[in-house]
């Protein structure tokens, strides 16, 4: 039986990252993501995972207008021409005539490609109706701040960036929500890193739950989205249910404690992080 579900604006505050989620047995992962109640599937051009999530919404039997679907565009397809065309394949790819959300991945590695370029064809995107919402994962606040220059009256959903109890971003979180643009938190376990963590597993025995899933909870309670990843249907489940975790102040104050600024995600290529 499906879970209730929490949405922040239209997007459900829970996800269901889909990296890694390929052929049959991805596919089957997905649907059970939502059967267990996800509605919101997070791919990307550079998952190769967009035709598991199609074909898992199509056997699903959910109507279109109930699953939230997100991709994003790889940065091989940002340069002068190709932003939209690279859409419109996903979209064939996942067999769908409009996408929620679409993203760009990555700012340009090395910044080769001036930001003007894709960004633009971002907003096209928009025009174009190919997506209700268009975003940015992975930019800093400067690359925020020029994108918002660039796009004009055409708003940035959310800033999909890596957060978790050991990397809070918060400089970067407060900018966006000043903005109002959302941030949704992929990573947000630290690849399993913060199951063992011992503040987060004493916070979580007063709630009858594990470290892995108060740092889900801790991170929604900041205002935050998040898109964890999972092959096994009772992993899954298990963070679907986090959603249903109020910690206290005090609790979330000692959460806070955790920061490190410790990031997994840091290609040589990437911007100057913040």
């Amino acid at each position: 039986m499906a879970r209730q579900v929490r949405y922040a604006s239209d997007m459900p505050i829970m996800g269901l990252g889909t990296y890694g989620r390929r052929g049959r047995e991805g596919q089957a992962a997905i649907e059970a993501g939502l059967e267990i109640g996800y509605r919101h599937l997070d791919t990307a051009q550079d998952y190769l995972t967009e035709e598991e999530n199609g074909a898992a919404l199509r056997a699903s039997g959910l109507q279109r207008d109930e699953v939230f679907v997100t991709t994003k565009v790889r940065t091989g397809n940002l340069g002068p021409g190709k932003v939209v065309p690279s859409v419109r394949e996903s979209l064939d790819t996942i067999g769908i005539d409009k996408l929620d959300l679409v993203l760009i991945h990555w700012p340009s590695p090395n910044g080769e490609i001036p930001l003007p370029v894709y960004v633009e064809q971002l907003a096209e995107v928009s025009a174009l109706g190919l997506s209700r919402h268009v975003g940015v994962s992975n930019f800093t606040i400067a690359l925020i701040d020029e994108a918002r220059d660039i796009l004009g009256d055409v708003p940035i959903y959310t800033n999909q960036v890596e957060v978790h109890p050991y990397l809070q971003n918060r400089k970067l979180v407060a900018h966006c929500h000043s903005l109002g643009i959302s941030v949704t938190a992929y990573q947000p376990l630290a690849h399993g890193s913060v199951a063992e963590d011992a503040v987060l597993t004493e916070i979580g025995r007063a709630h009858g739950a594990g470290a892995d899933q108060v740092s889900l909870a801790f991170l929604m309670q900041m205002g935050l989205s998040t898109i964890p990843s999972s092959a096994r249907k009772e992993r899954m489940v298990r963070n679907f249910v986090a959603q249903e975790i109020t910690l206290t102040d005090t609790e979330m104050a000692r959460i806070a404690t955790l920061d490190r600024g410790w990031r997994r995600i840091d290609p040589a290529w990437g911007p100057d992080w913040d």
